[in-house]
């Protein structure tokens, strides 16, 4: 087979990786071009090099191109990835940082929270260009597949708004289940069957079978407190299973911020988290694992290149959906997963207009959805409670609307249990004025912000958060890579 597949913020590099091998573990793929598209020349050049390094290796006729003409890459293409982070780690810094000054902790602030909001009202203007180029240049009927967060709000713009064919993608459902299957003592994942339904980052195991026999609460909560790890990892995630009565799909950290309840005070947010890892609560930790990431990366860039030759291996081929997709529209061969698409009657407690992450079964005729699902009452209200949130987000980044911004940030849970009104008007004034250069929408509201915020009586604090940690050196992440193979 030979078409084109389009990747645009190739510059993700570990993770356009990733992408590039799953996709040819597919033996009809060999023959696909891949088209890399990011705005950062240097960085496309060191993933295109990767990639060059893999195709050699493994003498495959794969064709790599590489361009920050954006369109260029569009072009004929039948499949758009997308995996981009508009405003890059500067503006993701002022998403944690602003936010600490009127109290508001974040562990990832991707999603929705103060820094979810705003880096979807970056992220809506530039998905909408994309989708103006896929309907220009791309293939007729080409299929859009967004891994960019904030998941919801981005497919829910490309979907409603720039009227393209998309599907959003994550892997938290595989993660989750990773967890399930482990504490319940199966041997492999594959002994686990499961329904998952709700919203991006908000999805819940409503019905759980190991080898055919239906596991229930008690056993499940039972399992995990019993585990060694998790049991003191995922402490919030468990307290949630158990007043719930189901386990959800995000980490410890990430449910976190999607509730009103465990990061409101900073003593709250110590007895819940766990800092032996960024993803169970740390304050910022996503933002620091990312800038290290990016340091080590940009460091050890000649060992990336080495490890690049080397064979691929259909069996080391990754969980993500993406290759699972295509091969499946491509081939017939079937592929269930969980998908992030407009509801309309899927989730029958969920509103009709919402993004919802469901399973789902892909074949030659597409992502066909199990329909009728019926989430427990809990869940459905915590669900809605974040769909108002980014309804009201989704439609302020289109219209450029700073009051309706501003009472989508209000009515986000967490920032409602720390903040006052007053605070939060004054707050979404503080990041539109320092984000102002990616939130072209807002150009006419930057400049009464500013005046407003001269005139401010409102007191903010320096604060680092409840368990804030600095970024390591070189040096560190080296000695700790170090200690870990010594380990093993």
């Amino acid at each position: 087979m030979s078409f084109k597949i389009a990747i645009i913020g190739a510059g993700s590099v570990g993770f356009t990786k990733k992408l590039f091998t799953d996709i040819l573990c597919v033996p009809e793929f060999r023959d696909v071009e891949f088209a890399l598209t990011d705005l950062s020349e240097r960085n496309l050049q060191m993933i295109k090099s990767i990639l060059d390094r893999v195709v050699e290796f493994n003498k495959l006729p794969t064709k790599v191109t590489a361009t920050t003409d954006r369109r260029a890459a569009l072009e004929g293409a039948r499949y758009i990835i997308s995996c981009v982070r508009v405003g890059g780690l500067e503006a993701y810094a002022d998403d944690i940082r602003i936010p600490l000054k009127y109290g508001i902790d974040q562990c990832v602030g991707d999603t929705i929270c103060a820094g979810g909001i705003l880096y979807g009202q970056r992220n809506i203007p530039v998905i909408l260009d994309f989708c103006k180029d896929i309907l220009e240049v791309a293939e007729p009927g080409a299929k859009f597949l967004n891994y960019a967060n904030p998941m919801a709000m981005n497919t829910w713009a490309a979907i409603e708004y720039g009227k393209v064919d998309t599907v959003g993608l994550c892997h938290g459902v595989q993660h989750g289940a990773d967890q399930i299957a482990e504490v319940l003592g199966a041997k492999s994942r594959t002994e686990l069957d499961y329904i998952c339904s709700g919203i991006n980052h908000q999805t819940w195991f409503i019905d759980l079978r190991l080898n055919g026999r239906k596991i229930g609460k008690d056993e499940l909560v039972a399992a995990f407190e019993a585990h060694p790890v998790y049991s003191q990892q995922e402490k919030l995630r468990i307290d949630v299973l158990k007043r719930f009565g189901v386990y959800s799909t995000e980490s410890n950290g990430h449910l976190s911020e999607y509730l009103p309840w465990y990061r409101k005070r900073p003593d709250e947010i110590t007895r819940w988290i766990d800092m032996s890892d960024w993803i169970h609560g740390e304050t910022g930790g996503y933002l620091r694992y990312s800038t290290e990431t990016r340091n080590w990366f940009e460091t050890e860039f000649p060992q990336f290149l080495e490890s690049a030759a080397r064979p691929i291996d259909p069996a080391k081929r990754s969980n993500e959906h993406a290759s699972h997709i295509l091969e499946a529209l491509e081939t017939n061969r079937v592929y269930r997963g969980h998908f992030n698409v407009k509801n309309n009657g899927i989730v029958t407690n969920l509103p009709q207009d919402a993004i919802i992450e469901s399973p789902g079964f892909v074949d030659r005729f597409g992502i066909n959805m199990a329909a009728g699902i019926t989430l427990p009452e809990a869940c459905a209200a915590t669900c809605t409670s974040s769909i108002n949130v980014q309804r009201m987000s989704v439609h302020a980044a289109i219209s450029g609307d700073i009051d309706l911004l501003k009472l989508a940030v209000l009515h986000d849970p967490l920032v409602g249990a720390v903040s006052t009104p007053e605070e939060v008007w004054q707050m979404v004034d503080e990041m539109v004025v320092a984000q102002a250069r990616w939130l072209p929408q807002y150009a006419d509201a930057v400049p009464a912000a500013k005046e407003r915020l001269s005139k401010s009586r409102i007191k903010t604090r320096e604060w680092a958060g409840a368990a804030r940690r600095d970024v390591r050196s070189i040096e560190e992440l080296r000695a700790e890579k170090t200690a870990l193979k010594q380990a093993v």
